[in-house]
């Protein structure tokens, strides 16, 4: 593989160190209005929680160890653990990550001098980490222990102070999901040059404006579901006891109204992400650009028709099959997607950079995540499997398999972008192998395991499945080394790695088309963009990205189109 970047020796590396100024870490520690700076607080601060949600999964893993309950004190130890592990990964690391990189990123690629409402996306952000710290002030009372989905009863009366305070860190998390949403929808539809028309625009904010039409749509279900548990538990009201006149069935329908929209929240900005990467990366133009640009608002808005298939076995069987076919139906947009994709790089001059090792295992595991989705939405199956380690396994191959590779993904793609620095690419390989194989080896088996009759959210169970929990447990402490390789690696390039430059991808898009890191104003004139994002292969992209170095190299602003 040709080299990607190589370090700036002597003067060449002054020039460039002098010309493009990195914030000083302080600057990440206060309040900003900066979308850069805020973006990379968003990111520091999901990494965390991201390290928090990984070590109560090792506990997991550690606990199902054997049959018989070892590590935690009782089994309500236990389910405290899988319920904030679940929300942690869901709520404080993918959401506020793509949050990270649609904050950087967007602007940049439309060519904004900064997000629509800054101060807004500094509130927003700083919402988060509060949020965070009331969830886990629960472990110093009587944590959250109802599952991430929080149902009544469990969550109203058989769960202690610690889940009033989980019903209060969701509600703050949801705000800030609201109005990042309203920055980025007015950000993509109000501040774009004339010269980027709607066609025009990057993948990625195709898929972060469709994303934030979902969260501002469908939060609000979750902000009323959350403040009818607060009163129910604080104030003795009765709207999920149906004792009381309340109906338990209502809980679960607004909470999925919502989080069912949500899974493609965490999906919609990982494809976005794929679409950017795979195509820079094997030179080649998307196949079917407007078809992928209309599924991810096809996703928005058919995501919001299928909730109830979560529900199958206590919703009114009259009703299981629209919901069944409605479920099938969102696997078409998918399709397209993937299909896209291949076509994008199928003769293509692939790279096998970090970034592309993640996307291409983006593609292969989502693949069985949706081949397992499409099996659940067959209601016969879904009954036979509900509540079982297929389930666990199913939507750890979409949120884990497609979320977390693509996040992966665009940190080795951005990284050079957001420090001016480059990744050091052998530690990026030997990170994407013990990923890829520690998630798969965990995660595969599940699916048998589930098929045999392993209910999930136990630790006491039958001993027949010692080995295949040995197994996975084993796989998972690999998969959770990997994460360290990673922490590694950013942290050694931040500070060692190679000049980046403005352009090391050869990339058209207009983040490219400036200094890496970019200045506080991000370009120094008004850009115009290129009349294809993705138009690699002819000569007027040569040309536009040889007029784009050149004028780096001579210390000039960047052009403002070669056509």
């Amino acid at each position: 593989m040709a080299t990607i970047a190589v370090p700036l020796g002597g003067a060449q590396a002054r020039q460039e160190i002098e010309a493009v100024r990195r914030p000083a870490l302080s600057e990440y520690l206060r309040w900003s209005v900066d979308h850069k700076i805020i973006g990379v607080q968003y990111g520091v601060t999901s990494l965390f929680f991201f390290i928090i949600g990984g070590a109560l999964a090792m506990g997991i893993r550690l606990e199902l160890w054997t049959p018989e309950l070892d590590l935690m004190v009782s089994g309500a130890a236990y389910n405290s653990l899988f319920t904030m592990h679940g929300t942690i990964m869901i709520f404080l690391f993918i959401i506020p990550m793509w949050a990270a990189y649609g904050n950087f990123v967007v602007p940049l690629q439309l060519g904004a001098k900064d997000m629509a409402f800054p101060w807004l996306n500094a509130f927003a952000f700083w919402l988060i980490p509060p949020a965070g710290v009331v969830m886990l002030l629960g472990y110093f009372v009587s944590p959250a222990e109802a599952g991430w989905t929080s149902y009544p009863p469990l969550s109203t009366l058989f769960s202690g102070d610690g889940q009033t305070l989980w019903a209060l860190g969701a509600h703050l998390l949801g705000l800030s999901s609201i109005l990042g949403s309203i920055n980025f929808i007015v950000t993509i539809l109000n501040m774009r040059p004339p010269e980027m028309t709607i066609w025009r625009m990057p993948l990625l904010c195709w898929a972060v404006l469709a994303t934030s039409i979902i969260a501002v749509m469908a939060t609000p279900f979750l902000a009323g579901a959350l403040t009818l548990l607060l009163l129910d538990r604080m104030t003795g009201t009765t709207f999920f006891d149906a004792s009381g006149g309340g109906d338990v069935l209502l809980w679960q329908n607004i909470f999925w109204f919502y989080s069912h929209p949500a899974v493609y929240i965490m999906v919609l900005p990982g494809m976005g992400v794929l679409s950017e990467v795979l195509s820079i990366h094997s030179r080649k133009p998307v196949f079917g650009y407007r078809m992928v640009g209309l599924s991810s608002m096809a996703i928005a808005i058919v995501g919001f028709t299928v909730w109830a298939h979560h529900m199958f076995t206590s919703l009114q069987p009259e009703l299981r099959i629209p919901f069944m076919i409605t479920t099938m139906i969102i696997a078409v947009p998918t399709g397209i997607k993937m299909f896209s994709w291949l076509g994008t790089i199928w003769g293509g001059k692939i790279r096998f950079t970090s970034a592309m090792l993640f996307a291409l295992g983006f593609l292969s595991m989502f693949v069985i995540g949706g081949i397992t989705g499409v099996m659940l939405a067959a209601l016969p199956f879904d009954i036979h499997v509900h509540d079982t380690y297929f389930v666990v396994s199913h939507f750890h191959f979409v949120l884990f398999g497609g979320s977390v590779f693509a996040i992966y993904a665009a940190l080795y793609h951005w990284f050079p972008k957001i420090t001016g620095r480059m990744m050091d690419e052998t530690l990026g390989r030997i990170h994407f192998v013990f990923t890829y194989l520690g998630f798969l080896i965990t995660f595969f088996p599940m699916h048998i395991v589930g098929m045999l009759g392993m209910p999930r959210r136990v630790a006491v169970y039958d001993p027949a499945f010692t080995d295949f929990n040995r197994l996975i447990s084993l796989a998972a402490f690999v998969l959770g080394f990997s994460t360290f390789i990673v922490l590694y690696n950013i942290v050694r390039s931040y500070f060692r790695g190679p000049i980046a430059g403005a352009n090391p991808w050869r990339a058209l898009t207009l983040e490219w088309a400036t200094t890496s890191p970019p200045p506080p104003t991000n370009f120094h004139d008004d850009p115009i963009p290129y009349e294809d994002p993705y138009g690699y292969g002819t000569k007027a992209a040569s040309a536009y990205i040889d007029a784009v170095d050149m004028a780096f190299d001579r210390r000039e602003p960047a052009p403002s189109g070669a056509n």
